[in-house]
């Protein structure tokens, strides 16, 4: 650890200590991004028990894998929002 702290001043990254309003943000930030995702997966599941054409189901994979990406990207860019410092948006 502390050769990688070293590496990161020598890059010119500074490392900051989250305060609690940034933690308590994050986290909620998670747990709805994981409620999302969980959601997601249970109609993935669903539609898929109801579809036996293999090109239809290769379909709604293809779709449920861009769907849980978008979700991810989307939870990802709003932690390092919280991060940097910059007020969340309160729509989700």
């Amino acid at each position: 650890m502390e050769r990688l702290r070293k590496s990161d001043a020598d890059a010119g990254v500074a490392m900051r200590t989250l305060t609690d309003a940034q933690r308590a943000a994050i986290a909620e930030v998670r747990n709805f991004y994981e409620a999302k995702i969980a959601e997601l997966q249970v109609l993935h599941q669903s539609r898929l028990n109801r579809t036996p054409d293999p090109a239809a189901r290769d379909a709604l994979e293809d779709e449920y894998r861009r769907d849980r990406e978008r979700l991810v990207a989307d939870r990802d860019a709003r932690i390092e929002k919280i991060r940097r410092g910059d007020v969340p948006d309160k729509e989700k």
